[in-house]
This record gives C-alpha cells, sequence and structure tokens, in this order.
C-alpha cells in the first residue's frame, strides 16, 4: 500500500542568490592617442561557439582570483589568453551588471597601451583590431554595451 503524497504547506520557497563574480577586462589601444579617437583601435575577441553566450565579442580579461588585485588578475588573465606581458594602466570604467539568469557581475575595465611579446589566440574564436567608433557595430556581451557606446563617441578616453 502506498503512502498519499502530502502537501508541504506553509514552506516557502527562495531563490538561492548566485555570487558576485569580480572581473577584469582591458582596452588593449594601438593607434595615434594625441589627437583624440582618430586611428585608435581596440582589440576585441570573440567567444567560441560552445561557450556561454557564445560568438560575442568582447574585451578579453576574465575573474579575480582570491587574493590577487585588479590589476593582477588582468595581468594573469592576458598573459593565459593571448601571451602577453601587460603594463596595466589606468581603471577608466567599473560596471555591475545583472544577468537574466541571476548572475551579477562586476566588472572593472583598464587600459592597457604596452605589452611584451606577440598576440597569440589561445581562446577565442575570433580577435581583431576595431577602431573605436566601428565597436557598436559589433555583437558585445550585454554588460559590455554601455561602455561600448561611450567608447565609441570619444566619452573615455
Amino acid at each position: 500500500m502506498r503512502e498519499p503524497i502530502r502537501k508541504l504547506e506553509g514552506h516557502a520557497t527562495t531563490a538561492v542568490e548566485k555570487p558576485l563574480r569580480l572581473v577584469v577586462a582591458a582596452l588593449i589601444l594601438r593607434g595615434a592617442s594625441g589627437d583624440g579617437q582618430r586611428g585608435v583601435e581596440v582589440l576585441i575577441c570573440q567567444r567560441k561557439p560552445d561557450q556561454p553566450m557564445s560568438l560575442k565579442w568582447e574585451f578579453p580579461g576574465g575573474k579575480i582570483e582570491a587574493g590577487e588585485s585588479s590589476e593582477d588578475a588582468l595581468a594573469r588573465e592576458l598573459d593565459e589568453e593571448l601571451g602577453i606581458k601587460a603594463v596595466i594602466g589606468q581603471r577608466v570604467a567599473r560596471i555591475r551588471h545583472k544577468y537574466r539568469n541571476g548572475g551579477t557581475i562586476d566588472l572593472q575595465f583598464f587600459v592597457v597601451r604596452e605589452f611584451d611579446g606577440t598576440l597569440e589566440n589561445r581562446i577565442f574564436n575570433d580577435m581583431r583590431w576595431a577602431p573605436l567608433t566601428e565597436l557598436p557595430s559589433y555583437d558585445f556581451l550585454a554588460a559590455d554595451l554601455g561602455l561600448i557606446r561611450d567608447l565609441s563617441e570619444g566619452k573615455l578616453l
């Protein structure tokens, strides 16, 4: 004989809040810097088809590990992803973004104007130099869209 299924009443279910992820990204720049945006390009990278948010464009970088400073984390990530030893410059933006899946990121962007080594594509589907004014034509991650607008309009650099 089977036990009847009983409903549990008075028990509220609560959504589990995903932890805040601390992330850093590099605006690796090349080209003229004395006359505003003309001639300035930034390195952009495209996620692989099998990654979350596949084929979206982003800036290189990644998660800050426990005990790392933002700058140390970014230097490590650029070495791992692109094979370069970067000189991490000033922080130019900090964004907190909540994705539809409930995950929230705290994202810091740093300028990189100098690095040693040759850029190697170690993890991306594609990577390319893009003029700042053309950034809005790429399909970027949602967290980057405000920054993309500001960069393309000459408001940040």
